[in-house]
């Protein structure tokens, strides 16, 4: 189980965040945040239920964790172990997580693969998201995993997608020329693009594509490279 208390700042006045294991009481809340996080035209198919949620915390409960502020959770961040190979990247988010039910789970996996991050629009100005981020890093170098890896989606690409094919609006947000709401997101946290998966998930704004991003365990060596 995982648990740690920090300091966040709003404005300049502190509050306290507690990053935390998630339990079966903290289903109805976890569900309210998803909901808020990803309203329409997001399919509320995708939302988190609760048979989902008890296989997290069964088959998984170090990648299960919430974020809490003032008694109340307002974000949560979950993964699985996966084996996972760079040279044979393409898969989309329902093949890898079971549909979210995280059955492909294997603790003798080389990846902590990130199924879920989403915090309440009220509390993003805290940071919250990258220590979110921050505390699955911890769980890659704590179980000595090769990386963290997961798909993000790219929510403003539907805006540019008669201009721009999906390799050159990511390839603009690499150059600073865009700025997309989770892919500049996941930079900020250390993220590297690993690849674009086409029909990755299904998200209009997106386009259903899903950009491969990664965070390499410092610990270990690797001999292969970024595509971008």
């Amino acid at each position: 189980m995982y648990k740690k208390e920090v300091y966040v700042f709003d404005q300049r006045f502190p509050k306290k965040l507690t990053i935390r294991s998630y339990n079966e009481k903290d289903f109805d809340q976890l569900i309210d945040v998803q909901k808020q996080c990803f309203p329409p035209p997001f399919p509320s198919e995708l939302w988190w239920n609760k048979d989902q949620l008890k296989n997290h915390i069964t088959l998984f409960p170090m990648g299960a964790l919430c974020a809490v502020v003032d008694s109340r959770i307002v974000g949560s961040m979950t993964t699985l172990i996966v084996p996972f190979s760079p040279h044979e990247p393409k898969h989309t988010w329902e093949e890898i997580t079971d549909n979210g039910y995280i059955t492909t789970h294997t603790s003798d996996g080389n990846t902590l693969y990130v199924v879920d991050i989403c915090v309440s629009p009220d509390y993003r100005k805290l940071k919250i998201g990258k220590w979110l981020m921050q505390s699955m890093y911890e769980v890659v170098t704590h179980l000595n995993l090769d990386r963290l890896i997961g798909g993000g989606r790219i929510p403003n690409y539907y805006r540019f997608q008669k201009e721009l094919t999906p390799e050159n609006y990511v390839n603009e947000v690499l150059k600073g020329n865009l700025k997309d709401p989770v892919m500049s997101f996941l930079l900020s946290c250390g993220r590297t693009p690993l690849c674009l998966v086409e029909n990755y998930l299904e998200d209009k704004e997106s386009c259903n594509y899903g950009v491969l991003m990664e965070w390499k365990n410092p610990f270990k060596n690797f001999n292969h490279e970024a595509d971008y």
